[in-house]
Protein backbone atom coordinates (compact mmCIF):
# COMPACT_ATOMS: atom_id res chain seq x y z
CA UNK A 1 0.00 0.00 0.00
CA UNK A 2 1.48 3.25 -1.29
CA UNK A 3 2.06 6.08 1.45
CA UNK A 4 -1.30 8.08 -0.23
CA UNK A 5 -3.45 5.03 0.80
CA UNK A 6 -1.76 4.23 4.41
CA UNK A 7 -2.54 8.31 5.32
CA UNK A 8 -5.59 8.06 4.01
CA UNK A 9 -6.57 4.89 5.94
CA UNK A 10 -5.16 6.49 8.87
CA UNK A 11 -7.45 9.87 8.73
CA UNK A 12 -10.71 7.33 8.60
CA UNK A 13 -9.78 7.41 11.78
CA UNK A 14 -11.53 3.51 12.47
CA UNK A 15 -10.16 2.93 15.86
CA UNK A 16 -11.59 6.37 17.34
CA UNK A 17 -14.87 5.48 15.60
CA UNK A 18 -14.97 2.84 18.73
CA UNK A 19 -15.80 5.85 21.06
CA UNK A 20 -19.13 6.14 19.48
CA UNK A 21 -19.96 2.26 21.00
CA UNK A 22 -21.95 3.98 23.84
CA UNK A 23 -24.94 5.12 21.82
CA UNK A 24 -25.21 1.04 19.94
CA UNK A 25 -25.39 0.00 23.71
CA UNK A 26 -27.96 2.14 24.99
CA UNK A 27 -30.04 1.45 21.86
CA UNK A 28 -29.96 -2.09 22.32
CA UNK A 29 -30.47 -2.02 26.07
CA UNK A 30 -33.62 -0.30 25.62
CA UNK A 31 -35.28 -2.98 23.80
CA UNK A 32 -33.56 -5.79 24.19
CA UNK A 33 -35.53 -8.28 21.94
CA UNK A 34 -33.53 -7.96 19.13
CA UNK A 35 -32.07 -10.22 16.52
CA UNK A 36 -28.54 -10.78 17.33
CA UNK A 37 -27.14 -11.19 13.85
CA UNK A 38 -28.43 -8.30 12.56
CA UNK A 39 -27.20 -5.87 15.93
CA UNK A 40 -23.67 -7.56 15.12
CA UNK A 41 -24.51 -6.35 11.28
CA UNK A 42 -25.59 -2.64 12.27
CA UNK A 43 -22.67 -2.66 14.46
CA UNK A 44 -19.83 -3.43 11.82
CA UNK A 45 -21.88 -1.13 9.08
CA UNK A 46 -21.49 1.99 12.10
CA UNK A 47 -18.21 1.43 13.44
CA UNK A 48 -16.40 0.31 10.56
CA UNK A 49 -18.08 2.40 7.76
CA UNK A 50 -20.24 5.36 8.40
CA UNK A 51 -18.28 6.41 11.59
CA UNK A 52 -15.16 6.07 9.43
CA UNK A 53 -16.66 7.76 6.66
CA UNK A 54 -17.54 10.93 8.54
CA UNK A 55 -14.45 11.02 9.85
CA UNK A 56 -12.68 10.87 6.68
CA UNK A 57 -14.69 13.65 5.50
CA UNK A 58 -14.17 15.97 7.80
CA UNK A 59 -10.61 15.53 7.80
CA UNK A 60 -10.40 16.22 3.90
CA UNK A 61 -12.23 19.75 4.24
CA UNK A 62 -10.20 20.45 7.60
CA UNK A 63 -7.32 19.75 6.48
CA UNK A 64 -5.92 19.51 10.21
CA UNK A 65 -1.81 20.55 10.43
CA UNK A 66 -2.30 20.10 14.56
CA UNK A 67 -3.92 16.79 16.57
CA UNK A 68 -7.25 15.53 16.53
CA UNK A 69 -9.65 12.96 17.47
CA UNK A 70 -7.44 9.81 17.46
CA UNK A 71 -4.96 11.03 15.95
CA UNK A 72 -2.14 13.19 17.72
CA UNK A 73 -0.16 13.79 14.55
CA UNK A 74 -2.01 13.33 11.45
CA UNK A 75 -0.76 12.64 8.40
CA UNK A 76 -1.12 15.15 4.95
CA UNK A 77 -4.64 15.37 3.54
CA UNK A 78 -4.75 14.29 -0.56
CA UNK A 79 -7.43 13.52 -2.84
CA UNK A 80 -6.95 9.45 -1.81
CA UNK A 81 -8.83 10.11 0.96
CA UNK A 82 -11.87 11.65 -0.42
CA UNK A 83 -12.51 8.43 -2.98
CA UNK A 84 -12.00 6.31 0.11
CA UNK A 85 -14.53 7.88 1.79
CA UNK A 86 -17.09 7.75 -1.43
CA UNK A 87 -16.50 4.02 -1.64
CA UNK A 88 -16.98 3.60 2.05
CA UNK A 89 -20.17 5.37 1.64
CA UNK A 90 -21.43 3.52 -1.13
CA UNK A 91 -20.68 -0.02 0.98
CA UNK A 92 -22.37 1.51 4.26
CA UNK A 93 -25.51 2.44 2.36
CA UNK A 94 -25.47 -0.75 0.53
CA UNK A 95 -25.13 -3.22 3.32
CA UNK A 96 -27.35 -1.17 5.37
CA UNK A 97 -30.09 -1.68 2.51
CA UNK A 98 -29.65 -5.93 2.94
CA UNK A 99 -31.06 -5.34 6.77
CA UNK A 100 -34.20 -2.69 5.45
CA UNK A 101 -34.33 0.15 3.24
CA UNK A 102 -35.37 2.15 6.24
CA UNK A 103 -32.02 1.89 7.59
CA UNK A 104 -30.39 2.24 4.21
CA UNK A 105 -32.26 5.67 4.12
CA UNK A 106 -31.66 6.58 7.97
CA UNK A 107 -27.44 5.66 7.17
CA UNK A 108 -28.04 8.02 3.81
CA UNK A 109 -29.39 10.82 6.19
CA UNK A 110 -26.86 10.53 8.46
CA UNK A 111 -23.98 10.47 5.76
CA UNK A 112 -25.51 13.29 4.17
CA UNK A 113 -25.83 15.23 7.11
CA UNK A 114 -22.15 14.22 8.43
CA UNK A 115 -20.80 15.84 4.69
CA UNK A 116 -22.80 19.15 5.08
CA UNK A 117 -21.31 19.56 8.67
CA UNK A 118 -17.98 19.80 6.97
CA UNK A 119 -18.35 20.79 3.53
CA UNK A 120 -17.13 23.80 2.63
CA UNK A 121 -19.90 25.25 0.69
CA UNK A 122 -22.34 24.48 3.33
CA UNK A 123 -20.05 24.11 6.61
CA UNK A 124 -22.01 24.09 9.19
CA UNK A 125 -19.21 23.65 11.81
CA UNK A 126 -18.77 27.65 11.09
CA UNK A 127 -22.08 28.12 13.22
CA UNK A 128 -21.85 27.18 16.63
CA UNK A 129 -25.63 26.63 17.68
CA UNK A 130 -26.87 25.12 14.66
CA UNK A 131 -23.50 22.27 14.32
CA UNK A 132 -23.92 21.65 17.78
CA UNK A 133 -27.49 20.74 17.31
CA UNK A 134 -26.86 19.16 14.53
CA UNK A 135 -24.17 16.57 16.17
CA UNK A 136 -26.34 15.86 19.38
CA UNK A 137 -29.60 14.89 17.51
CA UNK A 138 -27.34 13.03 14.77
CA UNK A 139 -25.12 11.29 16.87
CA UNK A 140 -27.59 11.20 19.65
CA UNK A 141 -30.96 11.05 19.42
CA UNK A 142 -30.99 9.58 15.63
CA UNK A 143 -28.17 7.00 16.18
CA UNK A 144 -30.22 5.89 18.60
CA UNK A 145 -33.42 5.21 16.65
CA UNK A 146 -31.24 4.31 13.86
CA UNK A 147 -29.41 1.11 15.77
CA UNK A 148 -33.49 -0.06 17.14
CA UNK A 149 -34.72 0.33 13.04
CA UNK A 150 -31.64 -1.79 11.99
CA UNK A 151 -31.54 -4.23 14.67
CA UNK A 152 -35.36 -5.05 13.87
CA UNK A 153 -37.31 -3.34 16.69
CA UNK A 154 -40.80 -2.71 16.01
CA UNK A 155 -41.73 0.73 15.06
CA UNK A 156 -44.39 0.66 18.48
CA UNK A 157 -41.44 -0.19 20.65
CA UNK A 158 -38.97 3.02 18.61
CA UNK A 159 -42.33 5.16 19.15
CA UNK A 160 -42.99 4.73 22.85
CA UNK A 161 -42.66 7.53 25.11
CA UNK A 162 -39.97 5.59 27.51
CA UNK A 163 -38.26 4.50 23.96
CA UNK A 164 -38.27 8.30 22.67
CA UNK A 165 -37.58 9.54 26.60
CA UNK A 166 -34.03 7.60 26.05
CA UNK A 167 -33.17 8.71 22.83
CA UNK A 168 -33.15 11.98 24.22
CA UNK A 169 -30.85 11.28 26.70
CA UNK A 170 -28.68 10.06 24.20
CA UNK A 171 -28.98 13.32 23.01
CA UNK A 172 -28.39 15.02 26.53
CA UNK A 173 -25.47 12.88 26.99
CA UNK A 174 -23.42 13.83 23.40
CA UNK A 175 -24.55 17.75 24.34
CA UNK A 176 -22.80 17.71 27.17
CA UNK A 177 -19.81 15.00 25.86
CA UNK A 178 -19.23 16.91 22.49
CA UNK A 179 -18.00 20.60 23.34
CA UNK A 180 -15.22 18.87 25.30
CA UNK A 181 -13.78 17.38 22.35
CA UNK A 182 -13.25 20.77 21.08
CA UNK A 183 -11.40 22.73 24.14
CA UNK A 184 -7.73 22.06 23.09
CA UNK A 185 -9.02 23.18 19.17
CA UNK A 186 -9.85 27.04 19.93
CA UNK A 187 -6.79 28.54 18.11
CA UNK A 188 -6.93 26.16 14.95
CA UNK A 189 -10.99 26.76 14.93
CA UNK A 190 -10.08 30.42 15.59
CA UNK A 191 -7.82 30.74 12.45
CA UNK A 192 -9.92 28.43 10.06
CA UNK A 193 -13.44 30.86 11.44
CA UNK A 194 -14.83 28.02 12.60
CA UNK A 195 -16.86 29.14 15.81
CA UNK A 196 -17.47 26.18 17.83
CA UNK A 197 -19.97 25.90 21.01
CA UNK A 198 -16.75 25.48 22.94
CA UNK A 199 -14.84 28.39 21.33
CA UNK A 200 -17.60 30.71 22.16
CA UNK A 201 -18.48 29.36 24.97
CA UNK A 202 -14.93 29.65 26.91
CA UNK A 203 -13.00 27.07 28.74
CA UNK A 204 -14.09 27.71 31.58
CA UNK A 205 -17.64 28.02 30.25
CA UNK A 206 -17.24 24.87 28.45
CA UNK A 207 -16.26 22.61 31.66
CA UNK A 208 -19.50 24.08 32.93
CA UNK A 209 -21.70 23.46 30.25
CA UNK A 210 -20.16 20.25 29.86
CA UNK A 211 -21.27 19.16 33.83
CA UNK A 212 -24.80 20.52 33.52
CA UNK A 213 -25.79 18.76 30.36
CA UNK A 214 -24.32 15.52 31.70
CA UNK A 215 -26.07 15.98 35.01
CA UNK A 216 -29.50 16.40 33.18
CA UNK A 217 -29.20 13.95 31.06
CA UNK A 218 -28.43 11.42 34.37
CA UNK A 219 -31.40 12.90 35.72
CA UNK A 220 -33.73 12.49 32.88
CA UNK A 221 -32.45 8.87 32.00
CA UNK A 222 -32.84 7.70 36.32
CA UNK A 223 -36.79 8.97 35.49
CA UNK A 224 -36.94 7.15 32.42
CA UNK A 225 -35.79 3.78 34.51
CA UNK A 226 -37.65 4.66 37.51
CA UNK A 227 -40.81 4.93 35.16
CA UNK A 228 -39.99 1.75 32.97
CA UNK A 229 -39.66 0.11 37.02
CA UNK A 230 -35.99 -0.21 35.95
CA UNK A 231 -34.55 0.95 39.39
CA UNK A 232 -31.56 -1.63 39.13
CA UNK A 233 -30.53 0.02 35.78
CA UNK A 234 -29.59 3.17 37.74
CA UNK A 235 -27.14 1.40 40.18
CA UNK A 236 -25.38 -0.64 37.45
CA UNK A 237 -25.27 2.85 35.40
CA UNK A 238 -23.78 5.12 38.73
CA UNK A 239 -21.19 1.77 39.37
CA UNK A 240 -20.28 1.70 35.66
CA UNK A 241 -19.57 5.31 35.41
CA UNK A 242 -18.07 6.41 38.92
CA UNK A 243 -14.71 6.21 37.31
CA UNK A 244 -16.08 9.17 34.61
CA UNK A 245 -17.06 11.41 37.44
CA UNK A 246 -13.28 11.11 38.86
CA UNK A 247 -11.55 11.67 36.26
CA UNK A 248 -13.77 14.62 34.81
CA UNK A 249 -13.57 15.96 38.73
CA UNK A 250 -9.64 15.84 38.29
CA UNK A 251 -9.59 17.08 35.06
CA UNK A 252 -11.97 20.59 36.12
CA UNK A 253 -9.43 20.92 39.22
CA UNK A 254 -6.29 20.60 36.48
CA UNK A 255 -8.28 22.96 33.81
CA UNK A 256 -8.35 25.41 37.06
CA UNK A 257 -5.07 25.06 38.22
CA UNK A 258 -3.69 25.64 34.67
CA UNK A 259 -5.76 26.41 31.17
CA UNK A 260 -2.88 24.51 29.56
CA UNK A 261 -4.09 21.33 30.76
CA UNK A 262 -7.21 21.69 28.25
CA UNK A 263 -4.40 19.40 25.92
CA UNK A 264 -5.00 16.18 23.24
CA UNK A 265 -4.09 14.17 25.67
CA UNK A 266 -6.45 14.54 28.60
CA UNK A 267 -9.33 14.93 25.96
CA UNK A 268 -8.55 11.79 24.81
CA UNK A 269 -8.34 10.18 27.85
CA UNK A 270 -11.48 11.70 29.08
CA UNK A 271 -13.43 10.58 25.26
CA UNK A 272 -11.91 7.25 26.15
CA UNK A 273 -12.80 6.63 30.03
CA UNK A 274 -16.13 8.06 29.56
CA UNK A 275 -16.49 5.64 26.31
CA UNK A 276 -15.43 2.48 28.06
CA UNK A 277 -17.26 3.25 31.01
CA UNK A 278 -20.41 4.28 29.53
CA UNK A 279 -20.23 1.14 27.11
CA UNK A 280 -19.83 -1.17 29.74
CA UNK A 281 -22.32 0.15 32.22
CA UNK A 282 -25.28 -0.23 29.09
CA UNK A 283 -23.76 -3.55 27.98
CA UNK A 284 -24.27 -4.77 31.59
CA UNK A 285 -27.49 -3.54 31.64
CA UNK A 286 -28.13 -5.57 28.25
CA UNK A 287 -27.09 -8.53 29.93
CA UNK A 288 -29.31 -8.39 32.61
CA UNK A 289 -32.19 -7.80 30.85
CA UNK A 290 -31.32 -10.86 28.63
CA UNK A 291 -30.70 -12.73 31.88
CA UNK A 292 -33.86 -11.63 33.24
CA UNK A 293 -35.59 -13.18 29.98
Amino acid sequence: MNSSWSDAWRLLRIPFSLFLMPIFWFALSAVPEVSAIRAVAVFLILHLLVYPASNGYNSYYDRDEGSIGGLKHPPKVTQTLYWLVLIFDALAVAFSALLSWLFAAMVLVYLLVSKAYSYEGIRLKKYPILSTLVVVVFQGAFTFAMVQVGSGVADEQILSTNNLLLALVSSLFLCGSYPLTQVYQHEEDACRGDETLSLKLGLWGTFIFAAVSLLVASGVLFYTYWRREETWHILFFLLGTGPVLMVFSRWLWQVRQNPAAANFENTMRMNKVSSLCMSFSFFIILLWQLWRG
